[in-house]
């Protein structure tokens, strides 16, 4: 059976971004809807924004577009008025283009329109396929040169079209062809060459092109009625009407028909499975506009006079990568870039093509199946490729499934265990951890304490410390109520001393979260939140950075209170070294704290990218606010990793004035009575999970933001899903080709278990050497099932075979 050369499925799958304009004008700006989701499905998340009113865009768009219009180009519109006198030259027009490109980013960067922005920055990575679909049926917001968008142009990978409010699926019964079929309509040439068109589209590999030369109406409605086409294709001279609503081609010096009088005919040809429709010829707007009407799936077309030797090069470049199977969109893109070769002498040439989709229908990719014998002998070659199939097969399945977060928590096991092989690092001396202990809370029975510190032990403490001269000191203890009145120096201490930073929780009541209000004596910017994330077996592996308090709560911390302490320090350490200017330490922190283009933090030296829903082992997590994974710093246990002393140390002066000068110091209690412990990734020697105080829990995630900003220890990262879908093919096609070629079980199940080590050993050298957490148990998984059901086949074939031969000896014998 000969297999199809046209298919609707793409050869990667992409994301697709649904930018919906509602109703509106430049004099009172649009309402827009930003959808994202993967190719094929539902939009995985929507956000509205709005273009604010610029009654000036039009003009400065009509302006360029006259001065473009005006100029001396050899060019295949018919129709078209120019203006008497040239409105200015090659020079004047790029200059126009320029204005327009910055007017329209500055239109585009509105704060109102910040949240479409921002979810786009969000949810895409530069390396996607994307494909952008402008909705609207605004004729001048369609005739904006929109590839110049700056976000657009930030990602290689990304082209828009355009696509009208109303769409519908067409339904037909793909033919299958041992090539394209095209059918090229070559219109009137009087003046242009299109004789390059039709030499182009001559070398194109696997395609059957049947070509009509200034044909007339009744030859050009009978080939279009009579056959299936996959592509039509026109050259020639077209225009739009004056409101762009229609178009029209001249098919030959005689005869020009608009789109609407052919509409029975190409309705039929939509029918019959036509897909693409090219028009490499002028002002194709109209063209587009119209033939939207008919539910063609995608087409190409100009939207201004486009010059013969444009046309020419777009047509070659994009025949080029489109028969090499790039997807579409992405060679339109590719085409419509290398034009740019081609702007000293045609100015804004890659302005000219443009996309039309019907969003119901996939864009069509071009699929040329060729047979080459001389690789590998058939039997071979034909075993590889089933082997392959299949692993990929069983490679899709276990990450469908993981996807669904079936294997979540074997993952995070694993993740623990090669957590713990780390080498150990030494304890961070940066920060100082004052503990206050049960001894110390039994020692404050005379004293009113409310919790595990009363107000004169604190007193005390803070007069201590301070006389030791700690660059921030964090209280990770909760006091939602105020000083008492018997202690003025403590409550004037809490609300003037900006190295002091205290603790709230983020209540919600919506999410069943009960909060703790901040101290009254502290001001909202040196407070910090508490929560924590915590994992379906309890356990802290991510860190939460910002969030974004509910108007309810009564603690309105944007940072976390490890965010918070690891600011102030690197902001004092940069003033005092003079790296920043000597500001206020609010000041200095906002010099340090950046954000970048594509929603990451810039923090010192590093970024701090959000893991999203479905990163590494996690998956379908809830990914709310900014979080990070936590990279414990390794030692014996986590609680060992971070320096400590007590309160009743500090208080009879048992301490080293070094131990606390220049660090952040960290008061909290480890008092069992008070249950503030977390679970860590570590385990006991009897096994057993790890529990940690909470004040040692934020001392970890405030020492991991530390050291990951001085570039001194990374960060904990993952790959991209695509990435890790290549990593657990790679493994499952392993265990199948070791199945197939170590036939022999013994052999075959240790050459299975010493790609096991092999693959644990990787996972732990770059978790070690990179900090990068890669998939182990799904590799695994594949590794040991297309092995496993590569030899079951094997086997089967081998004992059919002998059993065949067995009675084909058996028939002979007797």
């Amino acid at each position: 059976m000969q297999l199809p050369l046209i298919s609707t499925v793409g050869v990667t799958v992409s994301k697709l971004v649904i930018l919906k304009f509602g109703a509106g004008k430049f004099a009172e700006g649009f309402p827009v809807t930003l959808q994202i989701g993967m190719e094929t499905t539902r939009p995985s998340s929507e956000v509205t924004g709005e273009l604010p009113p610029d009654s000036e865009l039009p003009l400065i768009f009509s302006r360029w577009q006259a001065i473009y219009r005006s100029l001396d180009l050899p060019s295949r519109p018919i129709g078209i008025p120019k203006s008497s006198a040239p409105l200015g030259g090659i020079e004047a027009c790029s200059q126009a283009a320029g204005q327009l490109r910055a007017r329209l980013n500055h239109w585009l960067q509105a704060e109102s329109f910040r949240p479409i922005r921002e979810q786009w920055l969000e949810k895409l990575q530069p390396a996607e396929t994307i494909r952008v679909i402008l909705q609207t049926t605004d004729l001048q917001l369609q005739q904006l040169p929109w590839h110049l968008w700056d976000l657009i142009e930030r990602y290689p990978k990304a082209e828009f079209a355009f696509s009208t409010v109303t769409y519908e699926q067409i339904n037909f019964a793909a033919a299958s062809t041992p090539s394209v079929k095209i059918l090229a309509l070559l219109g009137d040439s009087t003046g242009i060459d299109i004789k390059t068109d039709r030499a182009l589209l001559e070398r194109l590999p696997d395609a059957t092109i049947t070509f009509l030369a200034e044909p007339a109406r009744k030859d050009l409605t009978d080939q279009i009625w009579e056959q299936n086409w996959d592509i039509l294709f026109f050259a020639g001279h077209s225009a739009s009407s004056g409101t762009r609503e229609t178009g029209r081609i001249y098919i030959n010096s005689t005869e020009n028909l608009t789109i609407h009088e052919l509409r029975y005919a190409l309705k039929k040809a939509v029918a019959r499975g036509l897909k693409l429709a090219i028009f490499n010829s002028c002002d194709g707007l109209g063209l587009a506009r119209e033939f939207a009407d008919l539910q063609i799936p995608q087409m190409i077309v100009m939207r201004e006079p486009v010059p013969d030797r444009v046309a020419q090069e777009f047509l070659k470049y994009f025949l080029e990568a489109f028969a090499r199977n790039e997807p579409l969109y992405l060679a339109v893109r590719e085409a419509r870039e290398r034009l740019q070769s081609l702007e000293g002498q045609f100015p804004c040439a890659t302005w000219l093509p443009v996309i039309y989709q019907n969003l119901a229908e996939t864009p069509m990719t071009w699929v040329a199946a060729r047979t080459d014998s001389r690789r590998a002998p058939a039997r071979v070659r034909h075993q590889i490729g089933l082997i392959s199939l299949i692993s990929v097969g069983i490679a899709l399945l276990i990450m469908s499934i993981r996807y669904l977060g079936v294997l979540q928590p074997l993952e995070l096991q694993a993740f623990d265990q090669l957590l713990q092989l780390r080498p150990q690092e030494k304890p961070d001396s940066r920060l100082l951890v004052v503990t206050i202990t049960e001894a110390d809370v039994q020692a404050q029975a005379q004293e009113t304490r409310r919790g595990s510190l009363s107000d004169e032990s604190l007193a005390q403490l803070l007069e201590k410390l301070a006389s030791y001269q700690p660059l921030v000191i964090g209280l990770d203890i909760y006091r939602d109520y105020p000083v008492a009145k018997n202690l003025p120096w403590l409550s004037a201490y809490m609300q003037q001393n900006d190295r002091l930073v205290t603790i709230c929780k983020v209540s919600d009541p919506q999410a069943g979260r009960v909060g703790v209000a901040p101290p009254p004596e502290i001001p909202s910017d040196r407070l910090g939140f508490s929560d924590l994330i915590l994992d379906s077996d309890g356990v802290v592996r991510r860190q939460l950075l910002a969030l974004t308090p509910p108007p309810a709560s009564t603690c309105t911390a944007a940072y976390a209170f490890s965010m918070q302490l690891a600011l102030r320090y690197l902001a004092a350490q940069n003033t005092s070294q003079g790296v920043l200017q000597e500001t206020s330490l609010e000041t200095s922190q906002n010099q340090l704290l950046q954000f970048t283009a594509n929603g990451a933090w810039q923090l010192g030296k590093v970024h701090f990218q959000p893991i999203a829903a479905h990163t590494g082992g996690y998956q379908g997590i809830d990914a709310w606010g900014h979080q990070i994974l936590l990279n414990y710093r390794a030692y014996h246990s986590p609680q060992e990793a971070i320096p400590q002393v007590t309160l009743s140390q500090v208080l009879s002066d048992q301490v080293d004035a070094n131990q606390i000068k220049d660090r952040v110091v960290l008061i909290g209690t480890t008092a069992e009575s008070f249950q503030d412990y977390s679970l860590t990734p570590y385990r006991t020697h009897q096994g057993m999970t790890q529990k940690v105080p909470g004040v040692i829990l934020q001392a970890q995630m405030t020492s991991q933001l530390i050291s990951a900003a001085l570039a001194e220890r990374p960060l904990l990262w993952t790959w991209t899903l695509w990435q890790e879908m290549i990593w657990v093919m790679a493994w499952s096609v392993t265990g199948g080709l070791l199945s197939q070629f170590v036939r022999r079980l013994p052999m075959g199940v240790m050459a299975v278990g010493g790609a096991i080590v092999i693959l644990y050993g990787i996972c732990l050298v770059v978790l070690i050497q990179w900090s990068g957490w890669i998939p182990l148990v799904p590799a695994a998984l594949v590794l040991v099932s297309s092995s496993g059901i590569v030899y079951i086949k094997t086997y089967h074939i081998k004992t059919l075979a002998e059993s065949q031969s067995l009675e084909r000896s058996l028939r002979r014998s007797s």
